[in-house]
């Protein structure tokens, strides 16, 4: 089976948790001895058929590096899972833009080097599928990046919290280029906001009536402190909007990041609070914390939807693929319940072409 070939755009610690996984996977054959991923095949796709061709990032630490030694240097400092052999794929380096915040500039060192012709770069590899990893203030690098995938004719998966495939000019844009488009915003696998909503929903299912539930992030890494300073409001309110689609009812929610904290590296706390009332108005309160690392949280979704957009390619499919968005983002253009989203997201696999 020929591989599924993608670009990384932005090698933080979720491209390397990616790649890290990639190598950790590659000889798994049996579901059981697999442990930490939702599906080894999907489709006929295992993870071995994922092949890095490019990566683009500006750091000059990792910009004209090999991408398996660019995905272990500073500012990275997710967990190193695996030694990852020697890639022969050069990080390029791709345009400043709005990549850097004022949080930030002192943290990322901007390469001198002049950007590559990103286009170019991704048609001499025959990229199919490029995922977009920048920081989640990155607007008009996100942006510009999904201009590339067009121009290159690849597929577009949004990590980030830019609207773009629930965006309907893009939506739009990637229909008429007859090429697959997924976002926005990745799940984690041990998320903050899905295990907020299956606990409501299981509340809720078992009668209970929530009235005020609230969901705070506190974390460390270059992501979290871009988000303090750039896409705090933003993630509050695709995080809201996602937990409430939990509910068939009104209740108080808030959910979002609310601090940086430096010594926690690239750890996250969430902490939740769930009040409500249960058998004739007995009130009930819940206070719960999550610890998790952020970079291999993003993998196992990762591999899920690499491979399901690739599967949408060999399908000839265009525009936003909803099934793969309302699955794996918290922000797709279409919200639906997780059990809902998740059958469609099988039955999308299932399908024929």
């Amino acid at each position: 089976m020929s591989k599924i070939k993608v670009a990384l755009v932005g090698v933080g610690n979720c491209a390397s948790a990616f790649v890290q996984g990639l190598h950790y996977y590659n000889k798994c054959e049996r579901p059981e001895e697999c442990i930490g991923i939702g599906n080894l095949f999907l489709g006929d796709f295992h993870p071995r058929d994922i092949q890095v061709v490019a990566a683009f990032d500006i750091d000059n630490r990792k910009v004209g590096k090999d991408l398996s030694e660019a995905i272990f240097a500073q500012p990275n400092n997710t967990l190193k899972l695996v030694d990852v052999p020697q890639t022969d794929v050069t990080v390029h380096k791709g345009p400043v833009l709005d990549g850097v915040g004022e949080y930030t500039k002192n943290i990322v060192q901007v390469s001198n080097l002049p950007a590559t012709n990103v286009a170019d770069t991704l048609k001499e590899t025959d990229t199919e599928i490029v995922v977009n990893l920048l920081p989640s203030g990155a607007v008009k690098a996100s942006q510009w990046y999904a201009e590339q995938a067009l121009r290159a004719g690849c597929a577009f998966v949004n990590a980030t919290p830019v609207f773009i495939a629930s965006d309907a000019a893009w939506a739009k844009r990637f229909e008429e280029a007859e090429l697959p488009l997924v976002g926005d915003d990745l799940i984690d696998q041990v998320g903050a906001t899905t295990l907020h909503k299956t606990l409501l929903k299981l509340l809720s299912t078992h009668g209970v009536r929530i009235t005020e539930t609230y969901q705070l992030d506190v974390g460390g890494g270059t992501e979290s402190l871009d988000t303090l300073e750039r896409t705090r409001d933003v993630k509050r309110i695709v995080k809201t909007k996602s937990v409430e689609s939990a509910l068939p009812y009104k209740a108080d929610v808030v959910a979002g990041s609310t601090d940086y904290v430096d010594f926690l590296q690239n750890k996250r706390d969430s902490y939740f609070w769930i009040k409500g009332l249960y058998f004739c108005k007995v009130p009930m309160q819940i206070d719960l914390r999550l610890s998790t690392v952020d970079g291999p949280n993003a993998g196992s979704a990762l591999f899920d939807v690499v491979r399901a957009v690739k599967i949408a390619l060999n399908r000839k499919m265009k525009g936003v693929i909803l099934p793969i968005s309302a699955y794996a983002f918290k922000h797709p253009p279409q919200l639906m319940p997780l059990e809902t989203a998740e059958k469609a997201f099988d039955d999308f696999i299932k399908r024929n072409a």
